[in-house]
């Protein structure tokens, strides 16, 4: 059964892997249970063919999903269907402006990367098309007011699911500054703040994209050459804020996936950080330099198992101000996602600004742990001196760099971080480095002491000696 010839009420901006992966699976799952009933048209957000690609597919393709779930490997093919049709705004800008004008449309969703929402003010509204995502969008919407008369009934739910804090804000934000600087009316500007909601959301699924290795057999199973076939883990997570009279007009949260809407998606973008990328963070460096190099090395050791067990369960879970089965169930759902049979994530690319991430991941579980228990938690404290052991290196050859026995590993953060760790600092001066944390470490109490404690035992025993202790 095919979904394409349902009525268009999704649009979406961007045609990445993403994307595809994520909204289509859930649209089409949607489109199965009969809760929506909706195809989609894409628009085409870079500057590639790929529209060309998909529509001589006629917009059909397939997501193979693999990971652990439950306990149980998947690994599934869902062939998709709902996909109308894919438009190159800079091919045809005049059908982009149609669709948006459409009376069945009710959601666009966007993901035009990270930078993607920024404002550029050498945009017009003339232009064909607006380089820039968001002056594309004030123009689309601006149609739509204009051809519905503004109508209230005829607003639209935004979904930007571009990885920046408070996407939905920030697009709303930049679309407004178009639409006053090219002097829309003041209705349009009502119309935008009152008939329109631009929700604030927060996704979570890891696509690895086109799998290249094993296609011709992949391809037999679902039964055609497929050039846009993506790839992606079986964990999906959808969070969306958006006052509820928005919510009816895509009520993907009735689908059993682990989709909500709320109020307030805050708790939720710190349980992601903190569980999550904290339990990355707090462990990747410590198991490269105990000789580990993919996630899932990592994770098949017991003793980093422990310590991940640890870290997570002991003392970032018991900091986050959600209820413990929601916290328990994404947890262990982390664990699996790490353990995935099908995805060989490198320590070494994980490593990546690793003291930017420490603060923004790490240290605030370590701030209200010790101020909820009175005391250092452990594993959090010895991953801070594990990043300490993992940046003691030296520039060679203008790289900044490490070793591991007889490995050398290239250290990658941003300048002023390996210039100043190249001049070899001490703990103390490491900790009181407030450009790094946000404050001086050395007035937690405790801290100094157990960050040299931990790196004495690193040094003189080895790291994978060391982390058994903790």
């Amino acid at each position: 059964m095919s979904f394409k010839d349902l009525p268009i009420k999704v649009l979406q901006i961007g045609e990445g892997n993403f994307l595809r992966a994520f909204a289509e699976y859930i649209i089409e799952t949607a489109d199965e249970q009969g809760i929506i009933n909706s195809s989609v048209v894409i628009s085409q957000a870079r500057g590639s063919d790929f529209c060309d690609v998909l529509n001589a597919q006629n917009c059909e393709y397939n997501i193979l999903t693999r990971g652990v779930k439950d306990g149980e490997t998947i690994d599934d093919i869902k062939k998709i269907t709902c996909v109308r049709e894919c438009i190159n705004p800079k091919k045809d800008f005049a059908k982009l402006k149609e669709t948006a004008c459409l009376d069945s449309l009710e959601v666009i969703i966007s993901n035009t990367t990270e930078a993607g929402i920024t404002y550029a003010p050498e945009c017009g509204p003339a232009d064909d098309p607006p380089s820039s995502f968001p002056a594309k969008l004030a123009v689309l919407l601006h149609e739509r007011y204009l051809h519905f008369s503004g109508d209230a009934d005829k607003g639209v739910l935004l979904l930007p699911v571009e990885l920046i804090e408070h996407n939905g804000d920030r697009l709303k934000e930049i679309v407004l500054k178009h639409s006053v600087e090219w002097g829309f009316d003041d209705g349009f500007i009502e119309w935008l703040n009152n008939a329109c909601c631009f929700a604030n959301t927060l996704v979570d699924r890891i696509v690895s994209g086109y799998p290249k290795d094993g296609i011709e057999v992949l391809e037999k199973r679902c039964g055609f050459e497929d050039k846009c076939m993506v790839a992606c883990e079986p964990f999906l997570f959808w969070a969306i804020e958006c006052e509820e009279k928005f919510r009816g007009r895509f009520p993907i949260d009735k689908l059993g996936l682990n989709i909500v809407y709320s109020s307030d998606i805050t708790p939720y973008k710190i349980r992601k950080v903190r569980i999550l990328n904290g339990a990355h963070t707090v462990s990747v460096l410590a198991a490269y330099l105990s000789g580990h190099n993919i996630v899932r090395d990592m994770m098949n050791d017991k003793v980093f198992a422990d310590f991940i067990s640890v870290a997570l369960n002991d003392e970032i879970i018991p900091t986050i101000n959600l209820p413990s089965d929601e916290l328990n169930s994404f947890a262990l759902s982390v664990t699996e996602r790490f353990k995935n049979p099908f995805i060989d994530h490198r320590l070494l690319d994980i490593s990546l600004n690793s003291v930017s991430k420490f603060k923004a991941r790490c240290l605030g579980s370590m701030t209200d742990y010790i101020a909820l228990k009175g005391k250092l938690p452990r594993a959090l404290t010895f991953g801070l001196a594990a990043l300490i052991q993992f940046y003691n290196g030296e520039m060679k050859d203008g790289k900044f760099v490490g070793t591991r026995g007889n490995d050398v590993y290239e250290i990658k953060d941003s300048s002023d971080v390996t210039e100043f760790f190249s001049n070899k600092p001490s703990v103390e001066q490491i900790l009181s480095n407030e450009s790094f944390w946000g404050f001086d470490l050395n007035t937690v109490d405790g801290l100094a002491e157990a960050v040299e404690k931990s790196l004495e035992s690193i040094r003189t025993k080895g790291m994978y000696a060391a982390i058994q202790e903790i």
